[in-house]
């Protein structure tokens, strides 16, 4: 058996630290936690004095509803020890190391989890039973935030339920959605300050069987390069097509890569079944194309990417689904930095982590 089936997926509850109803959704609220960040423990004592943030009386488990542009989500949010529970979070992509040094560096300083990390697996129907039983009942917070998404939260603080939740998720294999630099810097925390808080971090985990986060792609803008070049490097186990209008290419874009250098569109596919078409262009077509990948752009959208089709061709992805990216994470083939976007996400200071508050 290997390690993530041996390990048992748990939450924990802890007292949450919250941004009041009126700062959630400003974006002048994300300076309590802005650099420096050693001074992040004094400036969150002055936002308590000001009563800009609360702490929650006892610890919970929570169950977090919000809906953005007409989409909701629901998730529990609670500690998971990174060293039990962590060999049952798959990370999906890679992560850079730099970045990771930073935040563990960021994140002692500020002693906070400012944000969950979110996680998505899909779910179990006794789990899901359970939480149908807890939002029958009103809420223990609602309202609406500064950007208008809209905030339900329940607290789950009775011990036989937590308990029966993490029955239930004890075999949970979660993956990553949103947080993989802040996970590893967790880990490395963890190691480094083992019998202390630093065992746990602050996850939200979401059903994806459920209230699923939508999976879209993020497109690329490849320096130097345009269809010409693509075209006169093709090879045998490429299929390869000009496309006379931006409507005919993107007509393929549910299983093709789609090209545009700003006069010309194309689309390029690999002649073999081939799962995720991100991880072909990152290992096999950009290698080919001698593209450097630190000077790679990258879009959230596609109105975007054809926006800024300049110097350089612009790669439209098709949208991964969620089984692809699950299996590719459990296999440990991980993805290229970027390679998915999860929306929507919850706003920062809606629940929050506190090191030392209990």
């Amino acid at each position: 058996m290997d390690q993530a089936s041996m390990a048992a997926f748990a939450l924990q509850p802890f007292r949450a630290l919250r941004l009041t109803d009126s700062h959630v959704g400003d974006p002048t609220a994300a300076r309590v936690i802005s650099r420096p960040y050693r001074s992040v423990p004094g400036r969150l004592m002055e936002w308590r004095r000001r009563r800009h943030l609360q702490v929650d009386p006892e610890p919970a488990v929570y169950l977090h509803e919000y809906t953005s542009a007409g989409v909701t989500v629901r998730g529990l949010v609670g500690l998971v020890d990174v060293v039990r529970s962590g060999p049952s979070i798959f990370a999906h992509e890679a992560i850079h190391e730099p970045q990771v040094k930073q935040l563990t560096d960021r994140m002692a300083a500020m002693s906070l989890n400012p944000a969950p990390i979110l996680l998505m697996h899909a779910g179990s129907a006794a789990v899901r039973d359970l939480l149908d039983t807890a939002v029958a009942q009103p809420a223990d917070l609602v309202y609406t935030d500064r950007s208008d998404q809209v905030q339900r939260i329940w607290r789950i603080t009775h011990p036989q339920l937590i308990a029966q939740l993490n029955v239930h998720l004890a075999t949970t294999q979660s993956v990553i959605a949103d947080g993989h630099h802040r996970f590893e810097a967790a880990r490395r925390l963890a190691a480094r300050r083992p019998g202390t808080e630093w065992d746990s971090t602050l996850v939200m985990l979401v059903d994806q069987a459920d209230t699923p986060l939508q999976l879209s792609a993020i497109h690329r803008t490849l320096p130097r390069l345009n269809i010409e070049a693509v075209a006169d490097a093709v090879s045998e186990d490429q299929a390869f097509a000009r496309r006379s209008t931006s409507h005919e290419a993107l007509a393929h874009l549910d299983h093709a890569l789609v090209l545009h250098d700003g006069t010309s569109w194309a689309t390029l596919k690999p002649n073999r079944p081939h799962e995720l078409l991100v991880r072909w262009l990152h290992e096999e077509l950009i290698p080919r194309w001698h593209v450097d990948e630190s000077k790679i752009a990258y879009h959230h959208s596609a109105g975007e990417a054809i926006a800024r089709t300049g110097n350089g061709l612009t790669v439209l992805l098709p949208a991964p689904r969620f089984p692809q990216v699950a299996a590719s994470a459990t296999s440990g083939h991980l993805l290229p930095a970027k390679a998915t976007s999860f929306q929507p996400k919850p706003n920062l200071g809606v629940l929050m982590r506190e090191l030392g508050s209990g």
